[in-house]
């Protein structure tokens, strides 16, 4: 009773705020956030029956990447500290490296809102209509795929070009040809390329005004006597030995044997290196990932068609590396035989280098610019899988694919629709021929 009444009570406040459409777009958007909505399909007839709508399909989204904010948090913190010789152990000085991590991450997050929620609100007003709720995933994968040490100007400016060229030009939520978040991160990359790629960005050395408010950055300055305030330049101060530069990175350069040089495969698979903010973590991408399939939001056809897709460039690859050296395919794979060549790294390592688990999960599976048809999301798995091996490893100057593998796919994916289905319907007229 007092639930029924207090949405009543909304609802007549909705109502007194329709004259003005900015002020109705915004309560209306808190008042979708407070109650479901009314507005449901019929209990008869066979009409489509379901009580999600479109916030809790994202909201869920959401929560399944939450162990990826979490762990990607603590790694900043950690990744910042071990540059500086600082709580080398993983576990040490855990509440400093989460804090750093928390503060560090904040900002991103806050803009990336800010900044799409806003043009969300303007052009929702603009156009008289309800607020969309899409944003609330994109909102939070945006910061998730940048590094951490990122400007926060450079987020503001990629969120913005994503969402009034990606979405709001084709129409708004539901009409975007590319995936949002994927588009801020292809802006930044084409836009700012000294930000995104080579070594250093990977690991943030700043101390920004949350920090300093809380005195995390007295902690550098007490224990190895750099003062952040006055010291310019702090990555000069890292110590030996330490290198910021992700196993891609060193895997293009200089094979697999270069990046156990430096990492682990437990680090890698556990996410304790350098990398963009939500990546690292393959078990809590895969968590994230079965939750999305246990609840029916994503398309474990699309994931599955993903990895054989990569599986099967992988193995090519190999392939062409065991022909060029002369020796075994399956020396190639177990490692046997010493390469320093990128396609010969053994396929099933590139699954736990860089972030293909979390393109898979949160990217590929984007419902609107995904593939729809039962066929043709196993071909649009496939081909990202396919595609993006191919750039990851073939091309020098951007050793990872996924990205730009997605955003290619997303434009084909209509076309494999459109060909699915006349597939289907010309199958059908033949069986009704005959």
């Amino acid at each position: 009773m007092i639930i029924k009444y207090l949405q009543d009570q909304v609802e007549k406040i909705g109502e007194a705020t329709k004259d003005n459409k900015l002020v109705h777009t915004i309560f209306d958007g808190f008042a979708t956030f407070l109650f479901a909505p009314k507005t449901t399909t019929s209990g008869n007839g066979t009409h489509i029956k379901d009580g999600m709508d479109l916030k809790r399909t994202m909201v869920h989204v959401v929560l399944a990447m939450q162990f990826c904010l979490l762990l990607g948090m603590y790694n900043i913190g950690h990744q910042h500290y071990a540059a500086f010789g600082m709580y080398t152990g993983l576990m040490d000085g855990f509440w400093t490296k989460l804090l750093y991590g928390l503060f560090q991450l904040l900002p991103l997050i806050v803009v990336s809102h800010v900044v799409g929620l806003g043009i969300e609100f303007f052009f929702a007003a603009k156009k008289g209509h309800s607020i969309e709720e899409g944003f609330l995933v994109t909102g939070m994968l945006i910061p998730l795929i940048m590094p951490p040490d990122i400007p926060l100007w450079m987020v503001a400016m990629a969120t913005a070009f994503a969402v009034i060229i990606g979405k709001e030009a084709f129409g708004g939520t539901g009409m975007n040809v590319l995936n949002i978040a994927l588009t801020a991160r292809v802006f930044v990359f084409f836009a700012y390329p000294t930000e995104i790629s080579g070594d250093i960005c990977w690991v943030s050395y700043d101390y920004n005004m949350l920090h300093q408010i809380i005195g995390l950055d007295t902690i550098l300055k007490d224990a190895v006597g750099i003062n952040y305030a006055a010291d310019v330049g702090m990555r000069s101060f890292t110590v030996d030995g330490f290198t910021g530069a992700t196993p891609l990175g060193l895997a293009a350069k200089g094979g697999w044997s270069s990046v156990l040089e430096h990492y682990t495969i437990s680090d890698m698979f556990w996410g304790w290196i350098p990398g963009s903010i939500g990546e690292m973590c393959k078990p809590a991408v895969l968590l994230g990932a079965l939750f999305l399939i246990v609840t029916g939001i994503a398309s474990w056809e699309i994931m599955l068609s993903m990895v054989v897709g990569a599986v099967f460039m992988g193995l090519i690859l190999n392939g062409a590396a065991s022909m060029k050296e002369g020796v075994a395919i399956t020396d190639i794979i177990s490692g046997k035989a010493s390469s320093n060549l990128f396609i010969a790294v053994p396929f099933y390592y590139h699954f736990v280098m860089g972030s293909f688990f979390f393109a898979m999960a949160f990217m590929a599976t984007d419902p609107v610019t995904a593939a729809q048809t039962s066929l043709g999301k196993w071909i649009y798995g496939f081909l990202i899988g396919v595609i993006g091996l191919i750039v990851r490893v073939i091309n020098p100057a951007y050793p990872e694919g996924w990205m730009l593998a997605i955003l290619f796919m997303n434009v084909f994916a209509p076309l494999i629709d459109h060909y699915v289905v006349e597939a289907n319907i010309k199958r059908r007229l033949k069986r009704a021929k005959a």
